[in-house]
């Protein structure tokens, strides 16, 4: 299911209305937003939430506006203001569109205090608000693509192409540091996951069972593998298939009705699955 998340909403808020519309208490999301944030939350349900893992590492679309002139504690326009400063001129676009370019690419990324990592067992944006002093360590990520849409002072709108685990609100502070002048994330809103457009979801109130995706629609970024029937059984119960050569995985593997039976990884010359949502009949 896509839902489009609005302003102040929490994922979690979002997860609750999925399960209380559908009577449904196996529910997931593939990719947290902040409460600030809107856009495209992809919600699985049932058996469906064993796939999370491979729409969550899909590479992810924004679009961002950074506010410079103010540093917050969030890295965003609902935290404490920590630093203030106003140039005496603005950089001009060509400026913006440099600064930028140095964010694109494989690099590592320190993950804002307020945020849902783990800490001694414990997510650092609670330690943040109990008031410990929160310093995360540097993750590798990796920016494929930003694309300055407008630069009107004290504002900048981009367009943003990540993979996994990036975060758009330190891309915002990092980018005020290149260019000395303290910033933060001001709106933020993903537009698609993978395969997956905002343009297709739906608001948290439209949720009725006709909203929700067939499983295999899920996974429609894979390798899809169709399956005859003595192969669909032995999937069924866990077994690997041969692979043609050529085909990468993970792949989905659909039963000659449509299902998703499983997904596999590559096992040399074998499909083997490591998800099975449908069992042998």
């Amino acid at each position: 299911m896509l839902i489009d998340k609005p302003v102040g909403w929490t994922s979690h808020d979002v997860v609750a209305v999925v399960r209380r519309q559908l009577g449904q208490r196996s529910v997931g999301h593939t990719g947290t937003l902040d409460p600030f944030a809107t856009g495209l939350l992809v919600v699985m349900i049932g058996r469906a939430t064993r796939l999370a893992r491979f729409v969550e590492a899909s590479t992810k679309r924004y679009e961002a506006t950074v506010r410079f002139g103010t540093a917050t504690d969030t890295d965003d326009g609902t935290g404490e203001v920590i630093r203030e400063s106003v140039p005496d001129e603005w950089p001009d676009r060509d400026a913006m569109v440099a600064a930028l370019a140095t964010l694109v690419g494989q690099q590592l990324q320190r993950p804002p205090a307020y945020s849902a990592k783990h800490v001694a067992g414990k997510r650092s944006h609670q330690l943040a608000r109990s008031g410990v002093a929160v310093e995360l360590p540097p993750v590798t990520v990796q920016v494929d693509r930003l694309e300055l849409r407008s630069w009107h002072p004290p504002d900048l709108e981009f367009a943003a192409e990540v993979g996994k685990g990036t975060y758009l609100r330190a891309l915002a502070r990092d980018l005020g540091e290149r260019l000395s002048i303290p910033a933060h994330c001001h709106e933020l809103r993903r537009t698609a996951i993978g395969p997956f457009d905002v343009a297709d979801a739906i608001a948290p109130d439209e949720v009725t069972v006709s909203a929700v995706l067939p499983a295999a629609e899920m996974v429609r970024h894979l390798t899809r593998v169709e399956l005859d029937d003595a192969a669909t059984i032995e999937v069924g119960h866990g077994r690997t298939i041969a692979r043609d050569e050529g085909l990468a995985g993970p792949a989905a593997l659909i039963a000659p009705d449509g299902r998703l039976v499983a997904v596999a990884e590559e096992s040399g010359d074998t499909w083997q699955p490591v998800v099975v949502l449908e069992p042998a009949r």
